[in-house]
């Protein structure tokens, strides 16, 4: 079973209809009974960080999620979840992420260095690089496709764990992957047939 973590945050339902279409049963909860029990834990979310990182606190999720990264359990965080399991965010000065993997949320540039224009933010389609090998992405080619929606990106501390880069002005952090804990800047659920296998990846661990 899937447990998809509901901090009250969009784009869960799409998320949840994933899961089921890959014929995993997939519940949305923040009772954390029901999330400890779970196989495997996804966070999702849109919005503002700091509007979700007080959503998470005020849910008493933030001690929940630190317990299910620690047991080992498959977990994996999903667009603005994958930011808010970094330490900040440029997005909401002075508000703490979980800190459960280091690195920083950025706000991607509007311009590059020859004046160059940028569409913030950056919807659409976008291929990924690899710069390691990652367990989420078995079976997909590098220069596959996926589905990005965001104004901020991640730039990792630790380079090693960080499975797949794109390119908007920036080198975009878009996948990491440290022990059981998986994260993608991209939305899997909306990235047509490369998502689905993704995801299928993440049951599989």
């Amino acid at each position: 079973m899937v447990a998809i973590i509901d901090y009250d945050a969009g784009n869960i339902k799409s998320v949840e209809k994933a899961f089921e279409y890959l014929g995993s049963k997939a519940l949305v909860t923040r009772n954390p009974q029901e999330i400890y029990k779970a196989d495997h834990v996804v966070l999702p979310g849109v919005g503002a960080f700091g509007d979700a990182m007080g959503r998470i606190r005020e849910y008493g999720l933030e001690d929940v999620i630190r317990e299910v990264t620690k047991k080992n359990v498959p977990f994996m965080g999903i667009c603005l979840g994958q930011q808010l399991l970094f330490d900040f965010s440029d997005e909401s000065k002075g508000v703490t992420g979980l800190g459960i993997l280091r690195g920083k949320i950025l706000q991607i540039p509007e311009t590059d260095g020859n004046g160059k224009k940028y569409k913030i933010p950056q919807i659409g389609w976008n291929s990924l690089d690899f710069p390691s090998q990652g367990r989420l992405f078995k079976g997909i080619d590098e220069g596959a496709y996926v589905y990005f929606v965001h104004s901020y990106y991640l730039s990792a501390e630790d380079r090693s764990i960080v499975k797949a880069t794109t390119d908007y002005n920036v080198t975009v952090d878009a996948s990491v992957e440290c022990g059981n804990v998986f994260a993608c800047q991209f939305h899997p659920e909306k990235s047509a047939e490369v998502g689905m296998q993704i995801l299928k990846n993440f049951l599989e661990v």
